[in-house]
């Protein structure tokens, strides 16, 4: 099965990501700091990443640590009028960077992609 790690502190999301997950056949483990995130990365490599920009963790530094010699994909996601720290996110490693509202209607197809990759 493949697995997807997310670094999400806010209940909704984590919740939505959840219930998306179930659906879409793959193994979730949310972290809600950094650390906790990495643990999960070096304990089985997932096949996908998913980054709350605005979640209370220290989402950049969590970004470049895994992007650091690793390809894991990675999908980080924001507020929409978070342009700046959409940019620090990319240049920290993470290529994929989307609004929330793009995260949230195209989550099922993100979710897939994980399957491809394990």
């Amino acid at each position: 099965m493949a697995r997807v790690l997310a670094l999400v502190d806010d209940l909704f999301f984590q919740a939505k990501i959840m219930e998306a997950s179930r659906h879409a056949g793959v193994e979730l483990r949310c972290c809600t700091t950094a650390e906790a995130l990495m643990e999960e990365a070096r304990a089985a490599a997932p096949g996908l990443v998913v980054v709350d920009l605005n979640s209370r963790a220290n989402a950049l530094g969590a970004i470049e640590q895994l992007a650091a010699g690793n390809s894991i994909p990675m999908v980080a996601f924001l507020s929409h009028v978070q342009v700046d720290l959409a940019e620090r996110a990319r240049r920290a490693g993470c290529a994929e960077v989307m609004p929330r509202s793009q995260f949230s209607r195209d989550l099922p197809a993100i979710l897939a992609r994980a399957k491809t990759t394990a």
